[in-house]
């Protein structure tokens, strides 16, 4: 991928899966667990260093050891590996493999060089300039392994105050870094896995100049379900239920980064607007004594609403919340008014600053500190991917543009974008980073990478955006269960039992016959619609009873798509290994109203379905009463 700092980063471009040791029994459910594995881990992207920290912000960097071992130094978050990882590590510190293999006796430090931490998200190195000086322009987005998954299978917050699709996006400049020629990495080390800096710096100091955001679901309990239908059902589950969560939630947040300005753009109209109260209600209780601003004009009647606390009594008045109307204010593609809400953060933006270090002299890879980054902008739709990426890249345009002013690049007035080469490669950076963070959410690139790309909405942008929610349609509703059953097999959220080989009953599809013969009875149906449309017939052969077929297959598959349709969960490809609180809700709802349907209950049947589990679903009484 590049150098940064003289340390090669790399890619994983390609893995392979070797045996411990011969399986006695061929297991289908194995099988499953390689193949699921081999897909996630070939669609993934994931990037490692064998010297340089990437699972680490620049500003978190620079108050590490550089001499403890690289997997000590990685931020659990951001680990991907870690849990895969976990008998080396086990093996390491001096304890028990628990699988019966070799026991270690005692710390085992020359094991520290195999320990490799992975990073799963987007990472562009480019070497440009502005106005003349050369610079190092470097975008990294860290996806976190804590309740990561797909766009409709994970939601929300957890009980350990983890969110969704959380992801830290840290956007760097470094001035004088002149190592970067040579092989690099283990091929220039001498064979050493952990040295894999090269070069060195001649003359004036490496600057570093750092600006992290932050990304992720709305911290409250809430879910969509996937019924076939464009727009899944939206359930808040709870908001008072969900403190406590939040609370852990926030004071990490807090503790890592400082004060927290919570930018939430979803829509306050429609089916949003339920996220979006469930939002501010979880901040007015935060907060110790909110104070509410609300401010419209012609377009809208709230563009900001606004939550800060009146005075800091606790840590969580270090929370500041800002809603702004996105979705009425760009409307009639304005995506440039976006703009106005850069007027809200442009003083806590400044207020709170970058991270700025410089390399100490020698090669100890300590750096003194010039400057912190004390607050950090938390930003959020639905997905916490469009209309992210837009305010994400606008705010990096801006404290860029500040960066170079404080450099004594640019002058007061001037901005980065006036460079136009940069702004091409900037602008594209940022555009490929929302795609890489959308496609390891919702399965394809991210809508609105037009504007991201040019600055403006085209007719084009908005064709390749209707190719794209279709493709979404297919993949959320078809496709996404094995992957989530991916990610909680290589995360270790689920773990597979030896109890259960050969058994081959966890990934059958266990619905009636009835329900799973439809849709082949719907394609047949189509089929026949066809041949006998397009067949060509003897002029003397008897055309009604070809007729009387095609007008009863219309009939039939008529009837068969109304059928899906009305009874979607039940042809959701829901995940099978960690099954969800809600999916097991809306299947088991479907069902039962097929199995009272007068024309086809009798079909379906009513006996206990084997996926269906009394103890799983005891628990969920409680969810449904909040809901109600």
């Amino acid at each position: 991928m590049g150098r940064i700092k003289g340390h090669m980063i790399y890619k994983v471009v390609a893995t392979e899966f070797l045996p411990l040791r011969e399986r006695p029994l061929h297991d289908p459910d194995e099988d499953t667990y390689l193949s699921l594995l081999k897909n996630l881990l070939k669609t993934s992207p994931l990037y490692f260093s064998y010297s340089f920290d990437i699972t680490n912000s620049f500003q978190r960097q620079a108050h590490a050891d550089p001499t403890t071992p690289l997997w000590k130094r990685a931020d659990n978050r951001f680990f991907w590996n870690r849990f895969i990882q976990s008998d080396l590590i086990d093996y390491r510190g001096g304890l028990s493999s628990g699988y019966g293999h070799r026991h270690s006796s005692g710390q085992q430090p020359e094991v520290d060089p195999y320990i490799l931490p992975v990073m799963f998200g987007m990472l562009e190195i480019k070497n440009t300039s502005i106005k003349g000086t050369p610079l190092t322009f470097v975008l990294i987005t860290r996806r976190s392994r804590l309740r990561a998954g797909t766009r409709y299978f994970s939601r929300g917050i957890d009980d350990n105050g983890n969110v969704s699709n959380f992801n830290e996006t840290e956007q760097t400049v470094i001035l004088n870094d002149n190592a970067s020629g040579g092989m690099g990495g283990f091929a220039s080390s001498g064979g050493s896995l952990q040295n894999g800096s090269s070069g060195g710096n001649a003359g004036k100091e490496v600057q570093v100049l750092a600006y992290v955001q932050t990304r992720g679901s709305v911290p409250v309990s809430w879910a969509e379900i996937n019924t076939l239908k464009y727009t899944p059902k939206l359930q808040i589950r709870g908001v008072e239920s969900a403190v406590n969560p939040a609370k852990k939630h926030f004071a990490e947040q807090i503790r890592l980064y400082g004060d927290n300005w919570l930018v939430n753009l979803v829509n306050q109209k429609g089916r949003e607007k339920n996220v979006k109260d469930a939002y501010e209600k979880m901040v007015n209780i935060l907060v110790s004594q909110p104070t509410e601003n609300v401010e419209g004009d012609q377009t809208t009647s709230e563009k900001f609403h606004i939550v800060e606390p009146e005075r800091a009594q606790t840590a969580y008045d270090r929370i500041h919340y800002i809603y702004f109307d996105f979705h009425n204010e760009t409307k009639g593609l304005r995506w440039d008014r976006a703009a106005l809400l850069m007027d809200q953060l442009e003083q806590p933006v400044l207020q709170n600053g970058y991270f700025r270090g410089v390399d100490m002299p020698g090669d100890s890879g300590r750096v003194e500190v010039r400057r912190h980054q004390t607050a950090v902008v938390r930003t959020n739709c639905m997905d916490c991917l469009d209309r992210t990426n837009v305010v994400q890249s606008m705010l990096g345009r801006y404290v860029l543009s500040r960066m170079l002013i404080d450099l004594g690049i640019l002058r007061d007035g001037e901005n980065a974008s006036d460079d136009t080469n940069f702004e091409f490669l900037f602008r594209n950076m940022w555009a490929d980073n929302a795609d890489v963070v959308s496609k390891s959410y919702s399965g394809t690139g991210a809508l609105k990478t037009d504007f991201t790309r040019t600055g403006n909405r085209t007719k084009a942008g908005q064709l390749q955006d209707l190719n794209n929610s279709v493709t979404r349609y297919m993949l959320n509703n078809f496709a996404d269960g094995p992957r989530q059953d991916a990610f909680d097999l290589f995360l270790g959220t689920y773990l597979p039992s030896d109890s259960g080989i050969g058994s081959q009953t966890l990934f059958a599809d266990r619905r009636p016959l009835f329900i799973q013969s439809i849709p082949y009875i719907l394609a047949a149906s189509i089929f026949f619609v066809f041949v006998g449309s397009f067949t060509r017939r003897a002029p003397e052969a008897t055309i009604w009873p070809l007729r009387l077929m095609i007008f009863l297959c219309l009939g039939i598959a008529a009837a068969c798509g109304s059928f899906v349709f009305s009874n979607g969960s039940l042809y959701v490809n829901w995940p099978k290994l960690n099954r969800l609180p809600w999916a097991i809700e809306s299947y088991q709802d479907a069902l039962s109203n097929v199995q009272h349907n007068p024309v086809v209950g009798s079909l379906v049947g009513s006996r206990h379905d084997r996926t269906k589990s009394d103890a799983r679903l005891g628990y969920l009484e409680e969810g449904k009463k909040r809901i109600e």
